[in-house]
């Protein structure tokens, strides 16, 4: 097979434990045919072959994002973004800006707002005084709580209140009245979709799909966020995605996409399971599976909510929540039920993924699978249980038991990258529970598999970002040091990560035969100071040979 392709004068970090360094990498037909030292590489250059010098660089699998959301991530980068914004004035300021620059939206939707970012708790009367006469909602980071000026409720038709499923709540006031915060997806679905984003939110809402059926123009519509969020990721490296939200509108879009040639990552799917639905709605992740099912797009697994966020004491905690007696949240599944699902999910072999913030919830979850595996048998299942953020010591072990995968975020421990640490650490946490929030090295120590992501849009995308948080993240009082060292960080944004995905054979490594999806970054990442990772940018990204993104300036 001749080579079309060439990186070399490299540091490569193939992630393989075989031969883990190497100088060059030669590509052909979308496949890695060699790994080596940069003269036996020069060596395989035939006519026509592209030989890209690398300067120095670090060259890296191409990483594999493991908890995402791509069409919401799409969709939000032209939205207005509050992060680190404090003050009623100088949020009137910024929302009166970004109007003026899209005079014709039906709904402003803010990114970014913090719970303490008008020195009170927000309610629809300061939203009011920031835009009384056009629909205006703020997100905040986690994606979990939204707050929404009194027109905003008015069109929503949840001014008065609205029946939700147990955990998503319609915060009522004294007089009868929302107070304009709205606890997860249940209860801002209708506001949120007062900006005509429905067909963007249906899966993560509801689990359905959008009716009536989209137009022609719509798909459309729909597509190109999927190609501003896919560009997005692949100015930072990102050639493999593990969507957590979906249906099989998304797929067929992406499938679209590919079919058109503008597919730039590999993608993964989940059939997104709802506490309103009957367990036949698994015959629908079944033909999702079955339909879907390549090395560019596929399905296989199914994504559940059993929980909320600490923030909004949405998060299922074991014992009550500081300063709030009585209070340890609510699954948002009937337990018994829960159980029976992940049985039956796993019966029909297909992975799960639950998101899981409280220890009550991270226990809940992996109590499920082993329900599944009383139920069935132990097979290679490798189930996940997505963000860890707080553990209890006694279910620890249970991850390498159980054989379950830790999805976790690096960017989200309160204090980095845009979650600030305050009042997370102190009132939803509480200083004696420090020592077992967002325990990494500890999982990993234990012999749990790990798989790290930034779960986008929830935090910026940047992997390199990501890094440095994974490096500079200083220990709790009374907690150890919970780094991944950047080695193992790396393996957990590659390997580790394609190994979740049951992909391994696939991509997250550098050797003949996996695909040819590269990384290269500007630098050498193992001489760059944990300080600056962040600021290290991506010199290219390659995905099955083919160049998808490319410094200015570089080549």
């Amino acid at each position: 097979m001749s080579v079309d392709l060439i990186v070399t004068n490299a540091k490569v970090l193939t992630m393989d434990e075989a031969r883990p360094r190497a100088e060059a990498v030669a590509c052909a037909a979308g496949r890695i045919v060699a790994v080596g030292g940069a003269a036996e590489i020069a060596a395989l250059a035939g006519l026509g072959c592209r030989v890209i010098d690398a300067g120095g660089r670090t060259l890296l699998p191409g990483f594999v994002e493991s908890h995402m959301h791509l069409l919401l991530g799409g969709a939000e980068i032209m939205q207005l973004h509050i992060h680190g914004l404090h003050g009623l004035e100088n949020l009137k300021a910024a929302v009166a800006a970004y109007r003026a620059k899209n005079p014709d939206l039906p709904l402003i939707m803010a990114q970014g707002a913090e719970w303490g970012m008008l020195g009170h708790e927000m309610t629809r009367h300061d939203l009011d005084k920031v835009c009384p006469d056009l629909p205006l909602a703020l997100w905040a980071p986690d994606h979990h709580t939204v707050w929404a000026n009194t027109i905003a409720l008015e069109k929503a038709g949840i001014l008065y209140g609205a029946k939700t499923d147990p955990g998503h709540i319609i915060v009522m006031g004294p007089d009868g009245t929302a107070t304009g915060e709205l606890r997860e997806f249940g209860a801002y679905e209708r506001v949120i979709g007062l900006g005509g984003a429905g067909r963007i939110h249906i899966s993560i809402a509801t689990g359905e799909e959008p009716t009536p059926e989209p137009t022609p123009e719509e798909r459309a519509a729909d597509m190109a966020v999927f190609a501003a969020g896919l560009a997005h990721c692949a100015a930072h490296g990102i050639t493999t995605i593990i969507n957590m939200d979906g249906n099989r509108y998304q797929l067929s879009l992406l499938d679209e996409m590919r079919r058109n040639g503008q597919l730039t990552a590999r993608v993964k799917i989940p059939f997104h399971f709802k506490p309103h639905m009957d367990l036949s709605a698994l015959d629908r992740a079944e033909a999702m599976t079955r339909d879907y099912n390549d090395e560019w797009l596929s399905s296989g697994f199914v994504k559940m909510f059993i929980d909320g966020v600490l923030d909004s004491h949405t998060a299922l905690m074991v014992d009550d929540y500081p300063n709030s007696p009585g209070d340890r949240g609510q699954p948002l599944f009937d337990l018994d039920r829960y159980m029976a699902i992940c049985a039956e999910i796993d019966r029909r072999g297909l992975q799960i993924a639950v998101h899981s913030i409280g220890d009550g919830a991270v226990r809940a979850t992996l109590d499920g699978y082993e329900t599944a595996l009383r139920a069935n048998g132990r097979r290679d299942s490798r189930h996940r249980v997505e963000h860890v953020e707080v553990i209890n010591r006694a279910d620890i072990p249970r991850f390498a038991e159980l054989g379950v995968t830790a999805s976790v975020q690096p960017s989200h421990p309160p204090g980095l990258m845009g979650f600030p640490a305050e009042p997370t650490l102190s009132e939803h946490i509480g200083k004696d529970r420090w020592r077992d929030a967002y325990l990494w090295k500890t999982l990993v120590d234990a012999g749990a598999p790990i798989a790290y992501a930034s779960d986008w849009p929830v935090t910026d995308v940047s992997v390199m970002r990501s890094l440095q948080a994974s490096q500079t993240r200083a220990p709790y009082d009374g907690a150890v040091d919970e780094r991944l060292s950047l080695m193992d960080s790396l393996y957990a944004y590659t390997a580790g990560g394609a190994w979740a995905a049951h992909m391994e054979d696939l991509v997250g490594r550098l050797k003949p035969g996996m695909a040819a999806d590269l990384v290269l970054i500007d630098g050498d990442i193992e001489g760059v100071s944990p300080a600056d990772l962040g600021q290290t940018g991506i010199a290219l990204t390659i995905c099955e040979g083919r160049i998808t993104h490319q410094a200015r300036g570089f080549g």
